[in-house]
């Protein structure tokens, strides 16, 4: 959610910013302990993300000399104004977009420019000791001064936007929930060599992606679940070897940002099609589109975390009609559901997928929504043994 208490004039966003290392409140700044990993990036890079940091403490320190009160301006990455659609690359920001100034002399934003400071110098002396934190590390540092986890996250994300730098570049490392498993082996940064063959057990999805490398598979396609439930009756049906080689992700609902980095990683390495299995509701449409074209606060990131071949397998909301699933085991909408419907229907990527827009129109006309475990309502296994298979086989995706 994005944090409305600021103090904030629209204008054009300016150049990237750019600083001594600063000491807020005259206090020593508390570096959270990190994790030391091998560097991910050159000497060369880090040297960039310490200017950048430079540059913008140097403005600060330059409004200070000039006896005005220092402001931060970020952009606006929630706001549809700033986003195009791009069919090749999904929800990107506009080069010019609309920004906020966070105002050190305004008490509505003055807490948050503070802590935006002192995030920075967090990082700075990550990138200079090459370390490595979460956010959640970040916030446990001093959960008084930052209050909330979402604090944290929401000042990290306006940094990574402003600065013009990947969040990872930033010594800050994502935490992961995510589940991959399938036909796929790789090699971890620290030489760890890591078999995600399938089985009972699924592996957790890398912290540093972008350190994995040799990178081995034989699957045919990708399969991304919606929900962890779903992936792991898949697992126990061994689905990844029944029907062809596949790999299997979840993200176990709204997907963080190691699995997005994940599925384009792996999109990137093989390029083989990519299906998505989610409930046929509007909650489960919106993670199919983050992962396909991606979400307007991330926009700025779009070029490493969308993957628009993504298809939409199911459940689709047709296929409620087609197969005949009872009424009494669909759920109604609620206004919740409604209102999010509304939204997608708006979206610019659905004026680009007119069979997308047909099943969203069916689902809006029905006012019902459906998990996939509602395919248990015709056989236990029917998910796998026959709803998938037939799927795949036939060409069911759109």
């Amino acid at each position: 959610m994005e944090d409305h208490s600021v103090c904030s004039t629209e204008t054009p966003a300016g150049d990237k910013a750019s600083f001594r290392e600063p000491s807020l409140s005259g206090q020593k700044s508390r570096v959270p302990r990190f994790c030391h990993m091998k560097c991910i990036i050159s000497l060369s890079f880090s040297s960039e993300v310490l200017e950048a940091i430079e540059n913008v403490i140097q403005d600060v320190l330059k409004s200070l000399a000039q006896k005005q009160a220092p402001v931060l301006t970020v952009a606006k990455r929630s706001d549809w104004r700033n986003i195009q659609f791009k069919d090749s690359v999904g929800l990107q920001m506009v080069p010019h977009c609309t920004t906020q100034q966070i105002r050190s002399d305004c008490p509505r934003s003055a807490q948050k420019f503070a802590l935006m400071l002192k995030i920075l110098s967090i990082i700075y002396k990550m990138v200079q000791s090459n370390t490595y934190a979460t956010k959640r590390d970040i916030y446990y540092s001093d959960t008084l001064l930052f209050g909330s986890q979402s604090v944290v996250d929401n000042i990290v994300s306006d940094i990574s936007c402003m600065l013009k730098i990947p969040r990872r570049s930033l010594h800050i490392l994502s935490t992961t929930k995510g589940f991959v498993a399938g036909n796929l082996s790789y090699t971890e940064e620290d030489g760890t060599i890591v078999n995600c063959t399938c089985g009972a057990t699924a592996v957790t999805v890398p912290s540093n992606v972008q350190g994995i490398k040799n990178l081995i598979s034989h699957a045919k396609f990708m399969l991304i679940v919606e929900k962890d439930a779903t992936f792991q009756r898949l697992l126990d049906d061994d689905f990844c070897n029944k029907l062809s080689p596949c790999i299997m992700i979840t993200g176990r609902g709204v997907p963080d940002l190691n699995t997005r980095l994940l599925v384009r990683k792996l999109w990137d390495t093989f390029k083989f099609p990519i299906f998505t299995l989610m409930d046929a509701d509007p909650h489960g449409v919106e993670i199919m589109c983050i992962y396909k074209y991606g979400s307007a606060s991330m926009s700025f990131e779009a070029h490493h975390l969308t993957v628009p071949s993504i298809k939409w397998l199911g459940l689709l909301p047709s296929d409620l009609q087609r197969l005949n699933i009872r009424r009494d085991a669909l759920i109604p909408f609620t206004k919740q559901d409604q209102n999010k419907l509304a939204s997608i229907q708006k979206r610019p990527y659905i004026a680009y997928q007119p069979a997308w827009k047909r099943e969203l129109e069916i689902m809006a006309a029905s006012k019902l929504k459906a998990e996939i475990q509602v395919l248990t309502s015709l056989s236990s296994d029917y998910l796998s043994r026959v709803y998938l298979p037939n799927k795949l086989q036939f060409g069911g995706w759109l």
